[in-house]
């Protein structure tokens, strides 16, 4: 009977602790450099403090046309933050891994219009991301489809 409850408990915590272990890797597949289907930029995610944020690593078009300097948030609703450069501007914010390859709870920031959006990451393939930007309920948003540009290595 000792032997049933000690081989019962050791299974338990084997598969237990396995299946924490995926699940923390798994949030962890967002890190790297993506490109929204627009191609006019690409997005650098990171973990911050157990949460994911993605900046602005590089731009098509980094400069002004008209001026020749680095392009700024001009669309800003924060006056004080027109004048910062959006490479390396931070717009995926506070992202949170919830498991099934989904991150939620963070927003993404649009500099093409200034708008701060609720946002919702679905992992579709290990190099493909479904980004969608909503205001109030999921269902009124739009969904954009990012793509990993260093391609994940198949095991």
């Amino acid at each position: 009977m000792r032997l049933l409850s000690l081989f019962s408990f050791l299974f338990f915590t084997t598969f237990t602790g396995f299946e924490a272990s995926a699940q923390d890797d798994g949030g962890d597949a967002l890190i790297g450099v993506w490109q929204p289907s627009h191609g006019k930029a690409r997005i650098k995610v990171d973990k911050i403090s157990g949460k994911y944020y993605g900046k602005i690593v590089w731009l098509r078009e980094p400069n002004d046309p008209d001026t020749g300097e680095p392009k700024l948030d001009k669309n800003n609703p924060d006056e004080s933050m027109r004048n910062v450069p959006l490479r390396g501007y931070r717009m995926l914010k506070d992202f949170e891994y919830v498991g099934d390859g989904v991150w939620e709870n963070g927003t993404i920031y649009d500099p093409e219009n200034g708008k701060t959006y609720s946002c919702v990451i679905k992992l579709k393939d290990d190099n493909t991301l479904d980004i969608r930007g909503y205001i109030g309920v999921k269902t009124f948003g739009r969904t954009d489809v990012w793509k990993r540009l260093q391609m994940k290595k198949k095991k």
